[in-house]
C-alpha cells in the first residue's frame, strides 16, 4: 500500500498536468464556461434571499404593493439563472469533447513515433483501451472537476453568503459539522482510484482478447473452441464487473456520509432557528431564507464529495495514459542526420550483432553484401535469422554491433522516412485496409495518378482481376483483404510496392502462402517489380531463388554458405541439403 503523502503528491501531479496540457490551451473557452458558471450561482444565491421579502412583506406583512416587484424579480432571476446555465452546458460540452480529441489524436500520433518492438510487446487491445475506455475516464474528470469546481464552488459559496448574511450564528452552526466528512472522503477516493486501474487493466485484456477471437474466428470454429473462447470471455466479464461494482460500491458511501452529516445540521438549524423565531430574535423570513440557503448548499457539497470520487477514477486513466505517452522509441534520427543518397543501393552487413532479448542472440558477426542491382537471396532453416537481416535494413530495430550501410551510408546516420522511402516491402503477412483497392494501392504513394495506379496494377497481373469486379478499382476489399484471394491480396500489394518504385524492394517469403497458379502468376509479377532494382528476398520455397544472382545461407545467426544456385549445389552442404529435400517433395507432389 502506498503512503498517504505519495497519493497526494501523485494525485495533485496528475491534476495539474491534465489541466495544464488539456484545459489550458482553451482557456478563453473555459473563462468564458466559468463566467456563465458565476451568473448561475448568483441567480441561484439571489432567488434564495428574495425568500426573505416574499415571507416578510407579502406573507407577514401582506404589503400588496410588494406583489409585482417581487414576482417580476423572480421571474428574471429564474430566467437569468437557465440561460447562465445553458452556456455553462455547451462551454464545457464543447471543452470536454475538444479535450478528447486532442488526447486521442496526440496519443495515436505517438503510437506511430513508437518503433515495432514496443507492438511486439504491448497486445492491440490493450492500446485500443487506451483510445477508448482511458481518454473517455479523463474527459469525465476533466469536465466534472472544471464544472463542479466552478459551478457547485461559486454556488456554495454564494448560498454561504445567504446564510452568513441572514443569520451568521446559525450559519457558524450548521457548516461547523461538515468538515468531519473530508476525512472519510478522501480515503474513498483513493480506494477508488486503486479500483480503477485494475478495472482499466482487465478491460484492456478483455478487448484484446475479442479482437483475437473475433479476427481468428475461422481457426476457432475449425478447432471447435467455442466453448473454451466463451468461458475465457465469459471469466474475463466476470472479473470487470466485480471490478467496476467493487468501484459503484465504494463510490456509493459518500451517500450515507453525507446524508447523516445533511441531517444533523438540518437538525440544528430547525431546533435553534425555531427557537429565534419564537423568541422574536428573528423574522420568520429570515428563517425561511436560510434554510432555503441551507438545503441549496447540500446539493452542490454532496457533488463536490462525489467528485473527489470521480476524479479519482478519471486519474487512473490520466496515470495509465501518461505513462504511454512518455514512452519513448528507440529508434530515433540520429543529430543532423541527412537524407539517404541512394546511387545504385548496395547494402552492406559489416560484423552485425543483435538480439532480440539478452539472452537470444539472433546475429552473431554476420557479414553480408547486397550488390547495387542484384538480386540476393536469404536461405536456411527456421529462425536462422534471415527476417532479422531484412528488418535490419530500414530500421525497423537498431544493431547491437557492426553497422548496416546502404552506399556506404550508416542507416543510423540518415533520416528514418528518407531512409523507408527509398525501401519497398512485400511479405507473407499480407496487409490489406478496410477500403477501396484503389485506396490500397496508393497507400505506397498517395499523390499518385489514376494512370499510376492502373500501370502499377498492369505490371502487378492485378488489373485483370480487379476489372472484373463489380465496382473495379472502387471494390472494398474488406478487413485484411478479406473478400479476396491470397494471389489476388499478394498482387494488390506488389502493386503498391511498385507504385512506390523505391530503389531498394524487400522481399519476405512474398509466395510461401500461395498455391501453384497464384504462385506463378505471383512470380511473374515480382520478375517486373524487381527489375533494376536492389531486391534482398527471404524465400522459403528455394525454386523460387535459383536465378538469384547470389544466395546466402544464413543458420544460427550467421552466413555459412554463400554463391548462386549452382555454387551452392555443388559445395553438397546445407543448402544442397535443403534444396534436395524440397526437389524431392516436390517430385513426390506432382
Amino acid at each position: 500500500m502506498e503512503p498517504k503523502t505519495q497519493l497526494d503528491t501523485r494525485t495533485f501531479s496528475l491534476m495539474k498536468r491534465l489541466i495544464k496540457e488539456s484545459v489550458r490551451p482553451y482557456i478563453t473557452q473555459l473563462t468564458l464556461a466559468l463566467l456563465f458558471m458565476g451568473i448561475s450561482s448568483a441567480a441561484a444565491a439571489l432567488s434564495m434571499w428574495l425568500l426573505k421579502p416574499v415571507v416578510n412583506d407579502i406573507f407577514v406583512s401582506k404589503n400588496g404593493d410588494m406583489l409585482w416587484p417581487l414576482g417580476l424579480a423572480i421571474v428574471f432571476v429564474f430566467v437569468a439563472k437557465g440561460l447562465a446555465q445553458f452556456g455553462q452546458t455547451v462551454a464545457m460540452s464543447w471543452l470536454g469533447l475538444r479535450i478528447i480529441t486532442d488526447l486521442q489524436v496526440r496519443l495515436y500520433d505517438h503510437l506511430m513515433g513508437l518503433d515495432l518492438a514496443y507492438f511486439h510487446a504491448n497486445p492491440s487491445g490493450t492500446l485500443v483501451s487506451r483510445f477508448t475506455n482511458d481518454v473517455l475516464l479523463m474527459r469525465a474528470t476533466a469536465t466534472k472537476v472544471l464544472t463542479s469546481a466552478g459551478k457547485d464552488s461559486t454556488l456554495l459559496v454564494g448560498m454561504i453568503i445567504v446564510m452568513v448574511s441572514t443569520n451568521w450564528q446559525l450559519a457558524l452552526l450548521a457548516l461547523v459539522v461538515f468538515p468531519v466528512t473530508i476525512g472519510p472522503v478522501l480515503k474513498i477516493g483513493k480506494r477508488i482510484r486503486k479500483v480503477t486501474v485494475n478495472t482499466q487493466v482487465q478491460i484492456g485484456q478483455l478487448v484484446t482478447l475479442l479482437s483475437q477471437t473475433l479476427s481468428g474466428i475461422r481457426h476457432v470454429k475449425a478447432y471447435r473452441m467455442e466453448k473454451y473462447e466463451r468461458t475465457r470471455v465469459r471469466d474475463l466479464t466476470e472479473i470487470v464487473r466485480k471490478l467496476v461494482f467493487k468501484a459503484e460500491r465504494t463510490k456509493a458511501l459518500n451517500s450515507p456520509i453525507m446524508e447523516g452529516v445533511a441531517g444533523f445540521a438540518i437538525a440544528l438549524i430547525i431546533v435553534y432557528g425555531g427557537y429565534q423565531v419564537i423568541e422574536g430574535v428573528k423574522t420568520p423570513g429570515d428563517f425561511f431564507a436560510f434554510i432555503g440557503a441551507a438545503f441549496m448548499v447540500y446539493e452542490p457539497a454532496k457533488r463536490l464529495a462525489h467528485l473527489n470520487s470521480e476524479m479519482q477514477g478519471g486519474l487512473a486513466g490520466a496515470e495509465r495514459l501518461y505513462r504511454l505517452l512518455e514512452v519513448d522509441s528507440t529508434i530515433n534520427d540520429a543529430p543532423n542526420a541527412k537524407r539517404i543518397s541512394v546511387q545504385g543501393g548496395d547494402i552492406r552487413f559489416e560484423n552485425v550483432d543483435f538480439s532480440y532479448e539478452e539472452e537470444k542472440t539472433a546475429l552473431r558477426k554476420l557479414n553480408l553484401h547486397v550488390p547495387a542491382g542484384k538480386t540476393v537471396a536469404l536461405v536456411g532453416p527456421s529462425g536462422a535469422g534471415k527476417s532479422t537481416v531484412l528488418n535490419l535494413v530500414p530500421r525497423f530495430y537498431d544493431v547491437n554491433a557492426g553497422t548496416v550501410s546502404i552506399d556506404g551510408q550508416d542507416v543510423r546516420e540518415v533520416s528514418i522516412a528518407s531512409l523507408r522511402k527509398a525501401c519497398a516491402l512485400v511479405s507473407q503477412e499480407i496487409v490489406l485496409f478496410d477500403d477501396t483497392i484503389r485506396a490500397n494501392i496508393l497507400y505506397g504513394r498517395m499523390d499518385a495518378s489514376e494512370e499510376d495506379v492502373i500501370k502499377a496494377a498492369k505490371n502487378a497481373a492485378a488489373h485483370e482481376f480487379i476489372m472484373e469486379l463489380p465496382d473495379g478499382y472502387d471494390t472494398m476489399v474488406g478487413e485484411g483483404g478479406l473478400k479476396l484471394s491470397g494471389g489476388q491480396r499478394q498482387r494488390i500489394s506488389i502493386a503498391r510496392a511498385m507504385l512506390k518504385n523505391a530503389p531498394i524492394l524487400l522481399l519476405d517469403e512474398a509466395t510461401s502462402a500461395l498455391d501453384t497458379e497464384s504462385e506463378r502468376k505471383v512470380q511473374a509479377a515480382l520478375q517486373e517489380l524487381m527489375k533494376d532494382r536492389t531486391t534482398l528476398v527471404i524465400a522459403h520455397r528455394l525454386s523460387t531463388v535459383v536465378d538469384a544472382d547470389l544466395i546466402y545461407v544464413i543458420d544460427r545467426g550467421r552466413v555459412v554458405e554463400q554463391g548462386n544456385h549452382q555454387q551452392l549445389v555443388d559445395m553438397d552442404g546445407i543448402y544442397a541439403r535443403l534444396y534436395a529435400m524440397q526437389f524431392s517433395e516436390e517430385a513426390t507432389e506432382a
